[in-house]
């Protein structure tokens, strides 16, 4: 069954089915007609309609192991043909060619088996892919080659592609340009044959000495692809010389200048070699050069005069047919009491993880062993060694805690040469750890209103990291906090323990919250959530009546007064007291802020009267009086 999942990229909401048929072996007369040309068509077809099923070459043993297991064999071989040919896959059953596809489009292919569950319960096959999904086949990996007498080993990893190649085409050449295939049939691997190497495959081939020849391998996948070529080796096969010379004594002479070397070698070697030479290096495994030549086939000692501070030399015996046998190195050292001079360019990070990644510039001493590391958690304590042996790079991981309050650490390296002497400490090297850990929280320890502002004073952020306090307010019950000021921290002022600070604009008949919060280098903010609430008193009582007048008629017998009100929505109502000039006030009247004149009826002739009014607000404060004279 096919399933189209996806068009253009969008997922339907249903897929569309397809039945792609029922696939089962091909008749017997369809084998016949290919079973004589085609191996595979006939271990398939024997695998599937032979009465019996035998592997040739086996003995009486592996014969009744093969009856045992008959049935395991056919389905072995049977699936092992069908990844070879996909053309005897497809008429065993086994293979499907879908050409009605669609480059805009994804399928979900699924296969059933038509066993009865009650026989065998056998899962179903799935695969989701599209012609988008097409990749060009990758070369074959890692081609090595032993060459040897008149032979050469071919290796290479098959089980990186192992998934896209069931079999591989080997190709050699005399002129590493026109290449030819070596095996008639694909070369494959069924097991690792016991090798301890299990991921690499290996084939032989018979060579002629003395001539270079190139190899590459193309793999081969179960649909009949081939790959790219792989890369090219080359080499030649060389007749082994069967004598190999061995340093056996040293001695240092000359004032630690000169040094005898001392060698076996068999006499009957003699015959077979032109003579030998030695070679020298300043590295084990370095490059190695022919410092003395000519040295005849029965010397077996020499004396070399121009040795420094570390030499590592090789004799070789040089075979008449142009082979030749190379001894193991051996090592020459000169009494040596100098140390190297101390590392420079000392670097390194840590990253998010705590692993730290140090570099340093390499010391150019020839007898240079390695280098020691030391880290400390304080710059001025005893650092401690976290090399077990001298370190050979100039790169070195290590790993540390994050998670705790030190936020430094300091390094330190040493090197060493090869009689261990070691130099002078480097420059100490400081880095900084990620902060995960946020500062401790400042604490507002007294406040105090004057001068129409608040006046703070806290206690900073004990850690070390800190940058900056942020002072945060609001409006007592109000829900956002306000970041209304940031005090940076001095880098070079001595710590201090308290911060003064003052709010200069605030608000008179108001409740306000105030939190400070610390902040570290690494803008973590201290987790503190406890504030402090300063009522602040009205600086200035607000004026809410203005135009206050009056009007005095003494025919009627009245005093009106008059007036505007200010901002009516904040105020409840108007206070209006009145007054024989000279005497004391009382409260003659209340009225809504929507009253704009009054008429007073109870007055005498011949006195001057007090009137004031005064806003009551809506928070229960009350506004700046308005005072007026009036003479009747």
């Amino acid at each position: 069954m096919r399933y189209t999942i996806s068009i253009s990229g969008q997922t339907l909401p249903k897929p569309i089915e397809k039945d792609l048929g029922i696939h089962k072996p091909a008749d017997p007369e369809e084998w016949k007609k290919i079973i004589e040309s085609n191996n595979n068509a006939a271990v398939m077809a024997q695998s599937i309609f032979g009465e019996s099923f035998d592997v040739e070459g086996v003995g009486t043993l592996q014969g009744i192991i093969n009856m045992s297991e008959e049935q395991q064999q056919r389905f072995t071989w049977g699936l092992y043909v069908a990844d070879q040919d996909f053309g005897v896959a497809r008429l065993a059953g086994l293979g499907y060619e879908d050409t009605d596809v669609k480059s805009t489009e994804k399928y979900v292919y699924k296969v059933f088996s038509l066993v009865p569950k009650e026989e065998m319960d056998i899962k179903d096959g799935g695969l989701f892919i599209g012609l988008q999904d097409y990749q060009a086949l990758p070369k074959p990996l890692d081609l090595a080659g032993i060459f040897s007498d008149k032979k050469v080993m071919l290796n290479w990893n098959y089980a990186i592609h192992k998934e896209e190649y069931n079999s591989y085409f080997i190709e050699k050449s005399e002129d590493g340009n026109t290449f030819k295939q070596i095996n008639k049939l694909p070369y494959t691997t069924l097991n690792s044959g016991g090798r301890v190497d299990s991921k690499r495959i290996y084939y032989v081939d018979s060579i002629s000495n003395n001539k270079t020849y190139y190899y590459r391998v193309k793999g081969r996948t179960p649909f009949g692809e081939l790959s790219p070529p792989s890369d090219i080796i080359s080499g030649k096969g060389e007749k082994v010389l069967a004598y190999v010379p061995k340093i056996s004594t040293k001695e240092i002479i000359n004032e630690n200048k000169s040094v005898i070397l001392e060698w076996k070698f068999l006499k009957e070697g003699n015959d077979f070699i032109k003579g030998f030479e030695l070679n020298r290096s300043d590295k084990v495994d370095g490059n190695y050069k022919t410092v003395l030549t000519n040295i005849s086939p029965k010397s077996r000692k020499l004396r070399y005069d121009n040795l420094k501070p570390t030499n590592y030399f090789k004799i070789t015996a040089l075979g008449k047919e142009g082979n030749s046998r190379t001894s193991y190195p051996v090592l020459v050292q000169p009494i040596d009491s100098v140390p190297p001079v101390k590392p420079v360019g000392l670097k390194g990070k840590v990253d998010s993880l705590g692993v730290v990644t140090l570099s340093w510039k390499a010391n150019v001493e020839l007898d240079m062993l390695g280098y020691r590391v030391f880290r400390g958690n304080n710059k001025k304590e005893e650092y401690s060694q976290i090399t077990v042996s001298p370190h050979k790079a100039t790169t070195f991981y290590d790993s540390i805690s994050v998670r705790n309050l030190n936020d430094k650490v300091f390094y330190k390296i040493v090197a060493v040469d090869q009689r261990f002497n070691m130099s002078k400490y480097s420059e100490i090297l400081t880095l900084d750890k990620p902060d995960f850990i946020p500062p401790s929280a400042p604490s507002i320890v007294s406040y105090e209103v004057k001068n129409e502002q608040v006046h703070f004073k806290w206690a900073n952020s004990s850690s070390t990291d800190v940058v900056k306090h942020e002072v945060y307010r609001k409006v007592r019950d109000s829900i956002q906090w306000n970041l209304i000021s940031t005090v940076l921290k001095a880098k070079d002022s001595v710590k201090k323990v308290y911060t003064k600070w003052s709010d200069t604009n605030v608000e008179g008949g108001r409740d306000y919250q105030y939190l400070v919060k610390a902040v570290d280098d690494s803008n973590l903010v201290s987790l503190n959530t406890k504030s402090v609430t300063v009522e602040v008193p009205r600086f200035r009582l607000l004026s809410g009546i203005k135009n206050f007048g009056s009007y005095v008629d003494k025919t009627n017998n009245f005093i009106e007064l008059f007036w505007r009100v200010v901002n009516e929505k904040n105020i409840v109502e108007l206070m209006i007291y009145k007054g024989v000039k000279g005497k004391k006030t009382s409260l003659l009247r209340n009225v809504p802020p929507q009253f704009k004149r009054m008429v007073d009826e109870n007055v005498k002739p011949n006195n001057i009267y007090t009137y004031i009014i005064r806003p009551v607000f809506v928070d229960g404060s009350l506004g700046q009086i308005k005072t007026i004279e009036v003479k009747y």
